[in-house]
């Protein structure tokens, strides 16, 4: 590995730089951020720094959506929902409740863990 350096003064800096890809991270990825930021400091700059937050935060984001679907899926199997077209209040309160179940259970194992 070769290093390159550059003159600020009378001191010599390295050149360095992180490669890193940008992804599109969605709500739970960001909420995994803020918990590494704030209660978890040094293994976020250990995966900042390395260049393995995004690709962490990636997957963090699709294992979370995986699991949300799974586990709707079964909630709905076990629970079945009352009919839309009869009483659409009636349903939307019953997914939403199913929602919050399976999205506290994600927030616990994934987000913040």
């Amino acid at each position: 590995m070769e290093l390159t350096y550059h003159r600020k003064g009378d001191y010599l800096f390295p050149n360095l730089t992180i490669e890193e890809t940008e992804v599109n991270i969605g709500k739970y990825g960001m909420l995994r951020r803020t918990f590494l930021k704030e209660h978890k400091n040094s293994l976020y700059q250990s995966l900042l720094l390395t260049g393995k937050l995004n690709r962490h935060l990636e997957e963090i984001e699709k294992a979370a959506l995986e699991r949300l679907e799974i586990q709707m899926k079964k909630l709905l199997e076990q629970n079945p929902a009352p009919s839309k077209e009869v009483n659409p209040m009636e349903w939307t309160a019953h997914m939403n409740s199913l929602t919050a179940i399976v999205e506290e259970s994600i927030l616990t194992e994934l987000v913040y863990s």
